[in-house]
């Protein structure tokens, strides 16, 4: 029962948070994943600092975390390891469980990664899978939003999606392993933007083009942001996923990809501990 629920819950959500896509189309790749045996790569090496191979084998435990970054795009946007260090904190302080969580890493830039973990002192074992051998095995869904799974102890997935990225995946891979205590108890804070419409204007075709947003804490407590969904694939936003502090703003970033001609209208939504739990952004524009 609880697993159907599950299911329902996280179809929901992708539905509310992907407008393009269909809502058939999620429920199908939901039940297609749900339950899947996940397959690691026999000669899987891992280490630490990129470095030193360590004597480590894929774990036996009663959950299990798997994260995979493929070589595509921005690799340190893709891996967000500050919002990975803080959720496995969060994990850790709510369940005396051991919850290993696996990392593999199609990097392109070794520099960048080697740089990306010392800043994070992340010394938790990661796989350099330069071939993509676990996707190759798994046949992964291709949204990079799907390369995270919690599995249980057999090795099938329980919950598909990235929980650092998205607050709606988060609290169900919170929910699975620790019921409602799981759900962290944050104080709520209230945020402003400038504006919640934004004419991004004329954008040429096959172009990219950016616009800053900026989000003011008004309250007492600091803002903390815990996901952002943007409503298709042609809509990317960064930011550096700092809290932010009373009295303080930041920026967020909003790129979009013009690939068809004509009127355009995308959202952004930032959740995070606001009374409403998100806010939405919406982009306007036409692309000639």
């Amino acid at each position: 029962m609880w697993r159907h629920i599950l299911l329902l819950l996280f179809v929901f959500f992708l539905a509310e948070s992907c407008q393009n896509q269909k809502t058939e189309d999620l429920a199908q790749m939901v039940r297609e994943w749900q339950g899947k045996e996940i397959l690691f790569p026999k000669d899987a090496v891992f280490t630490r600092f990129l470095n030193d191979t360590l004597d480590y084998e894929i774990p036996e435990s009663e959950y299990k975390i798997v994260f995979y970054v493929d070589s595509l795009g921005c690799t340190s946007c893709k891996f967000q390891l500050n919002r990975w260090v803080d959720f496995i904190h969060q994990i850790d302080s709510m369940t005396n469980i051991d919850i290993p969580v696996l990392f593999f890493l199609q990097m392109k830039d070794r520099k960048e990664m080697l740089s990306i973990l010392r800043r994070e002192n992340f010394n938790v074992p990661v796989c350099i899978d330069t071939d993509g051998a676990i996707e190759k095995l798994n046949r992964f869904p291709k949204n990079p939003s799907f390369h995270a799974f919690l599995l249980d102890k057999d090795n099938k997935v329980r919950v598909i999606g990235n929980p650092v990225m998205n607050l709606s995946v988060q609290d169900l891979y919170l929910r699975e392993i620790g019921g409602e205590k799981g759900m962290e108890s944050i104080p709520n804070t209230t945020l402003e933007v400038e504006q919640t419409e934004y004419d991004m204007g004329i954008v040429h075709q096959n172009s990219v083009k950016g616009i800053d947003v900026y989000l003011s804490n008004t309250g007492s407590v600091p803002f903390r942001i815990r996901g952002i969904t943007t409503s298709c694939e042609c809509t990317e936003a960064m930011c550096n996923w700092r809290d932010i502090l009373p009295g303080e703003k930041d920026r967020i970033t909003v790129y979009y990809d013009a690939e068809e001609l004509g009127e355009f209208w995308r959202t952004v939504t930032v959740y995070g501990n606001i009374p409403e739990k998100s806010i939405t952004l919406n982009l306007i524009g036409r692309v000639e």
